[in-house]
């Protein structure tokens, strides 16, 4: 088995990695990620006159998670982002796991390589309602060509990143302006609810679906922010986009960094200061933890409780 060829391993790992997926024990983001990682690893090796999974060495495997990569435009990227660096290690570190335990080999090449370090979290940047209308403002550019108005206004919502991405025009409930709402099936960590828009979330929503479904005859859904084929890729489009936003309305600078997470992080504090029930915020947000609700609100309730004990 040592002769095995990294493209047979492969066929034979991602056939196991999918049934993962399909038993709930791995997402399919994660599937196509590591497969995505693992074919560019085939390349590579390749391009070292290296065919065999056993050939892949400890030098080898430090060479291609720190090698160049491309950004979205094609630029090159000579000293990938140390997230980068993870998810490359991540995806051989899963593949010669699952193929050790199909026998096809024993080598572990990356058990001795050093670990790659972790910047602190950074704590997340409080929008003011003012930051808000200058992002509102900001990405009305352009639309309903554009898709950032509509982009923001699902943002301000309550739905996630990957929420977004996956939103449709048959989701919007758009009848009443005042009373207009937008559906999604959750995420990963999040569970489907209906979220209320507020009046500007409405307007521009219903302008951007109207322009989509402009000349098509049956009128067949059609995704609101995002046309990337996968799942991965249509979130990253979404934090792309909410960049373009914050980077227009400068808000976004060399010092300061702006997060689609910071808009979550907005819209949790103002339905806390409306309802004052944290139970509404994991509701509208879609969690299933009151501490993550009460982290994204900026609400320490646990030193609450323990003062008032």
């Amino acid at each position: 088995m040592a002769k095995t060829k990294i493209k047979d391993v492969l066929l034979c790992v991602a056939r196991v990695w999918q049934q993962r997926a399909a038993a709930g024990e791995l997402s399919l983001e994660t599937v196509t990620l590591y497969t995505q990682i693992v074919e560019r690893l085939l390349r590579f090796a390749a391009a070292q006159g290296v065919t065999r999974l056993d050939g892949i060495t400890a030098d080898l495997a430090l060479y291609f998670i720190q090698a160049p990569g491309h950004d979205r435009h094609q630029g090159i990227i000579l000293n990938p982002a140390a997230g980068t660096r993870r998810q490359r290690r991540s995806a051989l570190e899963a593949l010669f796991a699952e193929a050790r335990a199909l026998g096809i080999t024993t080598a572990a090449p990356l058990v001795d390589l050093p670990p790659i370090s972790r910047s602190p979290r950074k704590r997340g940047n409080e929008l003011s309602d003012t930051d808000v209308q200058l992002l509102r403002f900001h990405s009305e550019r352009g639309m309903p060509d554009t898709r950032h108005a509509a982009l923001l206004a699902l943002l301000l919502a309550g739905l996630h990143s990957a929420e977004i991405a996956a939103a449709t025009t048959d989701e919007l409930n758009l009848l009443d302006l005042f009373e207009a709402e937008v559906w999604t099936d959750g995420a990963t960590r999040t569970r489907g609810r209906c979220c209320p828009l507020d009046e500007w979330g409405a307007r521009v929503l219903w302008l951007r679906r109207a322009h989509l479904l402009r000349g098509t005859e049956t009128g067949s859904p059609r995704r609101l922010v995002t046309a990337a084929s996968s799942a991965y890729r249509s979130q990253a489009s979404v934090c792309s986009g909410f960049g373009d936003i914050a980077r227009r309305s400068g808000l976004a600078t060399a010092q300061r960094r702006i997060e689609p997470k910071d808009v979550t992080r907005y819209v949790a504090r103002r339905i806390l200061e409306e309802t004052g029930q944290l139970s509404e915020v994991a509701r509208r947000l879609g969690l299933s933890s009151l501490d993550s609700a009460a982290a994204l609100a900026s609400l320490d309730w646990q030193s609450d409780e323990a003062d008032s004990a």
